[in-house]
C-alpha cells in the first residue's frame, strides 16, 4: 500500500507539536521531525521551529496522495502555546522516533502512539504536591536551612502547590499567576516564622520559591543559543527572565504587606548556614531529594527520579568541594559542576533511552542562584542598594557560569556517550 505523503508530514508535525509544548529543545524537535519524514520516504522536509510555533513544508517525491494524483507540496503552520512541562512525553516521542528509524513502527502505528502520548495524563495532583513540598524542603537545606526551617519549607511547598494546581494554573494569567504564587509562598513563610516555626526566614523563603524557578525555559534557552537557534533562545531566556521578575515582585509585595502590618520590613541577618545540615552527607541528601522532586514536577518518567537525584547530588557536592576545599569562587565552581552535571546527564540518557534534557533540567537546579535572587530583592526593599547590587551581580555571574558549563558539556560528540549502546 502506498504511503500518503501528507500523512507523513502530519505525523512529523504532530510529533514536533508534542515535543515543543512539553519542554524539548528546538534542535531535538527539528531532528525528530526530519527523522520521521525521511524514513517514510519524503524527499525533502523543511521544518522551521520557534519556541511557540512550527512551520512545516515539504514535497512528496515518489509518494502519492491517496486521494489521487501526485502530491507536489505541503505546508502547515501551528501555534504552540507554552504549557506545563511533561518530560515523560518528550521521552516517549523520542523513543517512538527511534522505533520508526529501526523499522519497528509503521505510519499508522506511529499515529496511534502519538495520540496515546498526547492524551496521557499528567502526574496525579498528590504526586506533584508532594514533589513541591520535598523540593522546597530539600533546597531549604541546600541553601543553609536547619531541620525546623526545612519543615516550614515543606509545609509551604505543600500549600503552595495546592494553590498552583487548584487556582493559579487554571484561572490566572502567566504573569499574575507567577506573582501570586511567589506572594503566597513568601507570605506563608513569614506567617510560619512569626509563629515560631523555623529560625532562618531567608532560607525558608529561598527553599519555598524554588519550585517556582523557571528552570526549563532558562536551560532550553541556553541550549538553543548553543545550537545557533538565536530567535528561540532569546525568546525562552526572555520568558525565564519574566519568571524571575514575577518571583521577585511577589516576594517584594509580601514583605511590603508584612511591613505595613507590623511597622517595618523584617530585619534579616544575611546568609546563614545551619550546622545541622552543613555536612557533605546532609548536603548530598538534600540535593538528591530536591533534584528528584523536580523530576516529579517536570513530569519525568518515574524510573528517572533516582538517577536525576543522584546527578543533582553529585553536581552539588562537586560545587561544595571546590568552594570549601579548593577555595574556588562561586562562578568557577559553578562552571565545573555544570559541566559535570551535563556530562552525567548525557551518559544517563543512553540506558534510559530518553533525552539528556530530562536529567539536565533537574540536575542543574542546585546550582541555580535562587538565593541570589532573594537577597537582591530583599536588599532592594530594605534600601541597602549597594548590597542589592552586589547580590544581583553575583547571581548574574552564577547564571552566566551555568550557561558556559552547559555549552562546554554539550561540545563533546555524542558517540562518546553512545558507545555502550552499540555493544
Amino acid at each position: 500500500m502506498e504511503t500518503d505523503f501528507t500523512e507523513v508530514l502530519d505525523v512529523a508535525s504532530e510529533a514536533g507539536h508534542i515535543l515543543l509544548e512539553n519542554g524539548a529543545e528546538i534542535s531535538r524537535v527539528e531532528d525528530i521531525m526530519s527523522r520521521i519524514a525521511s524514513h517514510f520516504g519524503v524527499d525533502s522536509g523543511n521544518f522551521f521551529v520557534l519556541s511557540n510555533g512550527i512551520f512545516t513544508t515539504g514535497s512528496g517525491g515518489k509518494l502519492k496522495k491517496k486521494t489521487g494524483g501526485q502530491a507536489s507540496s505541503y505546508a502547515n503552520v501551528e501555534f504552540i502555546p507554552i504549557r506545563s512541562i511533561q518530560l515523560s512525553k518528550v521521552s516517549a516521542v523520542n523513543r517512538l522516533s527511534y522505533d520508526i528509524a529501526a523499522n519497528r513502527c509503521s505510519l499508522a502505528e506511529a499515529k496511534r502512539r502519538l495520540d496515546s502520548i498526547r492524551e496521557a495524563p499528567a502526574k496525579p495532583y498528590w504526586e506533584q504536591t508532594l514533589g513541591s513540598a520535598l523540593g522546597a524542603a530539600g533546597f531549604c537545606a541546600v541553601f543553609g536551612g536547619g531541620f525546623m526551617d526545612c519543615l516550614a519549607a515543606f509545609l509551604v511547598g505543600l500549600l503552595l502547590y495546592i494553590f498552583v494546581l487548584g487556582v493559579s494554573s487554571r484561572y490566572l494569567s502567566k504573569i499574575v499567576g507567577g506573582i501570586s504564587n511567589a506572594l503566597l509562598a513568601t507570605a506563608l513563610c513569614i506567617v510560619f516564622y512569626r509563629l515560631g516555626l523555623g529560625s532562618s526566614l531567608s532560607n525558608v523563603i529561598i527553599g519555598a520559591i524554588m519550585p517556582l524557578i523557571p528552570g526549563v525555559p532558562f536551560v532550553n534557552g541556553v541550549r538553543d543559543l548553543a545550537d545557533s537557534d538565536y530567535i528561540a533562545g532569546i525568546t525562552r531566556l526572555t520568558d525565564a527572565m519574566l519568571g524571575f521578575f514575577c518571583i521577585a515582585l511577589g516576594v517584594s509585595v509580601a514583605f511590603l504587606l508584612d511591613g505595613w502590618a507590623f511597622g517595618g520590613v523584617i530585619e534579616l541577618q544575611g546568609v546563614l548556614a545551619s550546622p545541622q545540615t552543613a555536612g557533605l552527607g546532609w548536603q548530598a541528601l538534600a540535593a538528591f531529594v530536591g533534584t528528584a522532586a523536580f523530576a516529579v514536577l517536570f513530569g519525568a518518567d518515574r524510573n528517572c527520579y533516582v538517577s536525576a537525584g543522584i546527578i543533582g547530588a553529585i553536581g552539588w557536592v562537586c560545587y561544595l568541594l571546590l568552594v570549601r576545599c579548593a577555595a574556588a569562587s562561586a562562578p568557577v565552581a559553578t562552571i565545573a559542576a555544570a559541566v559535570l552535571v551535563c556530562l552525567l546527564s548525557r551518559y544517563a540518557a543512553v540506558p534510559f533511552k530518553c533525552p539528556s534534557t530530562v536529567f539536565l533540567l533537574c540536575g542543574i537546579f542546585p546550582l541555580v542562584p535562587g538565593a541570589g535572587i532573594f537577597w537582591f530583592t530583599y536588599y532592594l526593599l530594605s534600601g541597602t542598594f549597594q548590597m542589592s547590587l552586589s547580590a544581583g551581580f553575583m547571581a548574574a555571574k552564577v547564571a552566566i557560569a551555568i550557561v558556559l558549563g552547559i555549552i562546554l558539556g554539550m561540545e563533546l560528540p555524542q558517540r562518546l556517550f553512545s558507545r555502550r549502546k552499540r555493544r
